[in-house]
């Protein structure tokens, strides 16, 4: 049985058709990378696997059971703005989740739990390379180092299911590919769900062992937000190596093929047959 399924979802605002008929079956532990223009429901999917949203028509199931109608714990979500609490150190940032979970109304923890925050706060930090930082505060810190901050801070409640709004679209190339190194060792080590949207078609098949095409599939010229978007195209990849077997094969070994983009996407194909998803 599929980990994730979403039967039928649909997301209507007001009249305007965001999503329609999106059906999606998700294996445990896959790297799904979304592409797509800009405004076709990438993002508002993400939301509705949050919870942050609820679909108009439809519903997602997790093992087997209807999707909480609210974000929890199973599932953690980084975005393309650094999502950190700028009043916090590095380590206050790490413990704040065990201490909001573990004190409600005060937010912090004393005496033994506490020490154990922190000391999964600390090994957290070591693992996301940020150990010699424990002291500063986000604007002290690079572009590159904040992500770090946001992602271990989704981790560190071990989320089953991962969620990544473009991440790491306002990098520079170099910071860039060590964070899509970091995620790759995070996600081989954890074994978590990934669905990570993108506009950087190199990165999502680098990225991912499955790409989704968002797009719609209908179209009126006299009246274009007739319809909503949906996965247009389903293609299997090969994942990212990990980056130790990446370094020893060298350059140009990592397993992304170059992307040849069919008319009318964002997306690419590789060796692997694409899937075109049949017309609703």
């Amino acid at each position: 049985m599929s980990f994730l399924k979403a039967h039928r979802i649909s997301v209507t605002y007001g009249e305007a058709p965001i999503l329609e008929r999106v059906d999606l079956s998700v294996d445990e532990g896959a790297l799904v990378t979304v592409v797509g223009a800009s405004g076709c429901g990438k993002s508002t999917f993400l939301r509705i696997l949050l919870g942050q949203e609820r679909p108009t028509t439809g519903e997602i199931r997790v093992d087997g059971r209807a999707l909480a109608g609210e974000p929890d714990a199973g599932r953690g979500i980084v975005f393309q703005r650094y999502s950190v609490f700028p009043h916090l150190t590095v380590l206050g940032n790490l413990m704040l989740p065990a201490e909001i979970e573990g004190s409600k109304v005060l937010a912090r923890l004393f005496g033994a739990r506490r020490r154990a925050a922190r000391e999964k706060a600390e090994a957290m930090m070591a693992k996301i390379g940020l150990a010699d930082a424990a002291g500063r505060y986000p604007a002290q810190l690079s572009g590159g180092m904040q992500q770090r901050l946001a992602i271990g801070q989704a981790l560190l409640k071990r989320p089953r299911i991962l969620l990544l709004d473009e991440p790491f679209g306002a990098l520079d190339p170099g910071t860039r590919r060590d964070m899509q190194d970091l995620l790759i060792d995070l996600w081989r080590e954890t074994g978590m769900t990934v669905f990570m949207v993108t506009h950087d078609i190199q990165e999502a098949f680098h990225l991912g062992t499955r790409l989704l095409v968002f797009d719609k599939i209908r179209h009126d010229p006299q009246f274009p937000a007739a319809y909503g978007a949906t996965i247009t195209y389903d293609i299997p990849l090969k994942g990212a190596q990990p980056r130790d077997a990446r370094r020893q094969a060298g350059p140009g070994a990592d397993g992304a093929p170059d992307p040849v983009m069919p008319a009318g996407s964002d997306a690419g194909s590789n060796d692997t047959e694409p899937t075109r998803r049949p017309n609703p």
